[in-house]
């Protein structure tokens, strides 16, 4: 098993891509805390993996929250004793629309939860790591970070900036062998499908996004989590500052 003896904390995992790799983690032997702000989800992505026959416990988190993410750490120590992976992949995104539309308030939820939540991990894991002797962070960015496209503005944004904190933290915190890499999934089929299109999620609809996609499909739970495998494994050990595009040819 790829991730035995690991301790791995998955945020935004009660549905989605986080539940992909949340359940891949366990399959590897992780055990796991399952991170969500919606607890009926949540838990029950932790009951299926205790059914398959992996490790895991649930922690209601809201990850734009600093207390909270500070709650999401101790409660993984309460249950595990340690941590050596942390999955920060919680997000949203405003409605693909014009730029001048989103309100102050799209705009200020779309960087709190994709990006704060960032800066909250890092002030709250880094501690925790050093004193360790180590640790990884791995950071689901998007194909949005690295080409976006009219309508997303700022999601965009915040996407490039996890790619452009996640070098940075990588070069900053190398020497504390803490490892930071980031997966850039292009669009899934998730519960956010209808906004990131920006119209309703018709077989038409989606062969207009397909075009772009030279494999012709969208991404799927298991192809993010993966690449999340690979990052959060020894096999990466020498691995940082990384950002691999999970997009069926999309950024080329």
């Amino acid at each position: 098993m790829r991730l035995a003896g690991k301790v791995a904390i998955v945020t935004g995992a009660g549905s989605g891509f986080g539940a992909g790799i949340a359940q891949t983690f366990a399959r590897e032997g992780a055990r796991v805390m399952v991170a969500d702000i919606h607890e009926e989800h949540g838990r029950a992505v932790t009951e299926q993996i205790r059914a398959a026959g992996g490790q895991a416990h649930f922690v209601a988190a809201n990850v734009a929250d600093g207390a909270s993410v500070e709650a999401m750490l101790r409660a993984t120590l309460d249950a595990y004793g340690e941590l050596h992976c942390v999955v920060n992949n919680a997000g949203t995104t405003h409605r693909n629309k014009p730029l001048l539309e989103i309100t102050e308030q799209e705009f200020d939820k779309v960087f709190s939860v994709n990006v704060k939540s960032i800066y909250w991990t890092a002030r709250h894991m880094v501690p925790y790591f050093r004193q360790q002797g180590g640790g990884c962070f791995v950071n689901i960015a998007s194909t949005a970070a690295v080409r976006p496209r009219p309508g997303l503005v700022w999601y965009n944004s915040t996407k490039g900036a996890v790619v452009t904190a996640s070098k940075a933290m990588a070069a900053e915190l190398g020497k504390d062998n803490i490892r930071v890499n980031c997966v850039n999934p292009v669009i899934g089929a998730t519960g956010l499908v209808e906004d990131f299109m920006g119209m309703p999620d018709t077989p038409a609809n989606r062969e207009r996004f397909l075009a772009g996609i030279p494999l012709g499909r969208f991404s799927t739970p298991q192809d993010i989590a993966n690449a999340a495998l690979y990052f959060a494994s020894d096999e990466a050990s020498f691995v940082t500052g990384a950002c691999l595009e999970v997009d069926g040819g999309r950024c080329v």
